[in-house]
């Protein structure tokens, strides 16, 4: 079976092409700049090779028709009939309370998914815009909803649930829904097998560590509680995003500065995290760089950022009386050793411990816990686009 694995922004696409029968990617790359000036297409082969394609690419459908045209050309393709693609799965951010799991794309999901626009207004649009333009080119072609929001549903409602007036829950559903589901899901499992152990007897604390950053509480198989909330902003200090914020602050800005609520709202989303406190960048590697020079706010916002995923590694351990295992994924967590050690490096107390010399890794599957560690600590990195195409192709055989 082969399917094509989808993951639709604003103004891009991502897209991967599985073989199943061999659990391989056969061709990956990303549309850029869709409606705006200097549209390209970024191609992957199996081989490695990358090629390039520039022109006018005005929305999603025409990226996704020069996707296609790409993928079934006889020099850079990995088909030869349009045919062959077998089924799409779609990346989906919020699925609210309306999907538990993964699910089979037709007209009354369709119609659920645009109910969910409130909810994630930056993302769910551009999802659908890759589900419509599938259904119009490919109408035959089953489609499956893969959501970042699905794997947090097992959170128990003292965890998920605001202090605020119940009936603002069940108007809104005003909740904690919690995001990179599929991360968290695939690392938590994918640990337990490198160490040999039962996923569901396990508590495990799973750190998606990158410009976007959540921690997630697995107890014995199910997500007990997560740091984004409703939307991503909720949690650790992120690239651009502030985490954890006094609502009473944001007023107070507001009022002070003369904002409104749209600018505030951007303010948290685009010009805080990580860049609002050094000054410097979002981009992790260019604040360490500063911070080696002795560059004041970039110290700062490292010490901040390590110490909120701290915050949330004890708060996690005490939710789930325990923890076995830790894994630090996503792009800061898979390749920032000295992250990690700031983050677990003292926390002996609760039975980690880091070796050193084995945290001397980058994007490798590997424990990095010394052999007397009570807790197993692990780097791996993460798959979302294989678990979109396991869903995918698990659906549509039980068609």
């Amino acid at each position: 079976m082969k399917v094509l694995v989808l993951n639709c922004g604003s103004s891009s696409i991502k897209y991967q092409m599985f073989d199943m029968t061999r659990t391989k990617v056969i061709a990956k790359g990303v549309v850029e700049k869709i409606g705006i000036k200097g549209s390209q297409i970024k191609h992957t082969k199996e081989n490695g090779q990358l090629v390039m394609f520039k022109g006018d690419i005005i929305d999603h459908q025409s990226g996704i028709e020069y996707v296609l045209g790409v993928l079934k050309s006889e020099k850079h393709g990995c088909i030869k009939d349009l045919n062959e693609i077998n089924a799409v799965g779609h990346r989906v951010v919020h699925g609210a309370e309306k999907f538990k799991d993964s699910v089979l794309i037709d007209d009354n999901v369709i119609e659920q998914l645009e109910a969910c626009v409130d909810l994630a207004p930056l993302h769910n649009p551009s999802n659908l815009k890759g589900i419509y333009a599938m259904k119009s080119i490919l109408p035959d072609v089953p489609q499956v909803a893969v959501f970042d929001t699905a794997f947090h549903q097992t959170m128990p409602d003292y965890a998920y649930n605001y202090a605020i007036p119940y009936s603002l829950y069940e108007t809104y559903g005003i909740r904690r829904y919690g995001f990179h589901g599929t991360s968290h899901k695939y690392v938590s499992k994918r640990a337990c097998e490198i160490l040999g152990v039962d996923y569901d007897k396990q508590k495990i604390i799973s750190c998606h560590l990158g410009n976007g950053s959540s921690v997630a509480a697995i107890k014995n198989g199910k997500s007990v509680d997560t740091s984004m909330g409703m939307t991503p902003v909720e949690g650790l200090i992120m690239g651009t995003r502030s985490g954890d914020l006094d609502i009473g602050v944001y007023n107070f800005i507001m009022e002070k500065e003369e904002l409104t609520r749209n600018v505030a709202y951007t303010m948290v989303n685009k010009h805080s995290g990580m860049l609002g406190i050094s000054g410097i960048s979002s981009d992790l590697r260019e604040i360490e760089e500063a911070a080696e020079k002795g560059a004041y706010r970039a110290e700062l916002a490292l010490k901040m950022f390590d110490y909120r995923v701290k915050k949330y590694i004890g708060a996690y351990t005490a939710a789930m009386n325990g923890v076995d295992i830790l894994v630090f994924t996503g792009g800061i967590g898979e390749n920032g050793a000295e992250r990690r050690i700031g983050i677990s490096g003292d926390l002996s107390f609760l039975g980690i411990e880091l070796d050193k010399e084995k945290n001397k890794v980058r994007g490798t599957e590997v424990v990095i816990s010394s052999d007397s560690s009570k807790v197993k600590v692990l780097v791996v990195p993460t798959n979302e686009e294989l678990v979109i195409a396991q869903d995918t192709m698990k659906i549509v055989s039980e068609k």
